[in-house]
């Protein structure tokens, strides 16, 4: 993969698939919860629901951190990709619950959560299979406006 990937391309790769992977994961734990087909529960802290955007929240405020002290070998690393791509899943899988202020996570509106998540997907999954032909098309179009006229008609 190294070979033919820049560094910036594998990490929006890792980030992409880990969050598809994530958001797949915590909507088949929440429905496994509360189709009371998994063994264990919400997590609660007093009494309270915490809700997985949180973990989400500390995942990104991690990878701040790393990418604010700016260590070489930890910034563009696929884990920090990876950890990236996690919490905005788990974010974005609770997306309806941030938009509203309420827990419509099973109501009609939490739809909402996974119309963005797949949103999310599709465009960077989009970007990342039509990158070269992205690029190009920059690249001329920059060639075309910041050539320098060569005929004296067109001076």
């Amino acid at each position: 993969m190294d070979s033919h990937l820049s560094r910036t391309k594998r990490s929006l790769l890792v980030t992409w698939v880990s969050f598809g992977t994530t958001f797949g994961t915590a909507r088949l734990i929440t429905h496994g919860i509360h189709g009371g087909w998994l063994p264990w529960g919400n997590i609660s802290t007093g009494g309270e629901h915490v809700h997985h955007y949180n973990f989400g929240i500390a995942a990104l405020t991690g990878v701040g951190l790393v990418a604010v002290r700016g260590d070489e070998r930890t910034v563009g690393h696929p884990a920090v990709a990876a950890v990236y791509g996690a919490g905005c899943a788990l974010i974005a899988d609770e997306f309806a619950l941030l938009l509203d202020l309420k827990d419509v996570y099973w109501a009609r509106q939490g739809r909402v959560s996974v119309d963005v998540s797949l949103g999310v997907l599709s465009l960077l999954g989009a970007y990342l299979t039509a990158a070269p032909f992205w690029h190009e098309i920059a690249r001329t179009t920059h060639r075309h406006f910041t050539r320098e006229p060569t005929e004296p008609s067109e001076r």
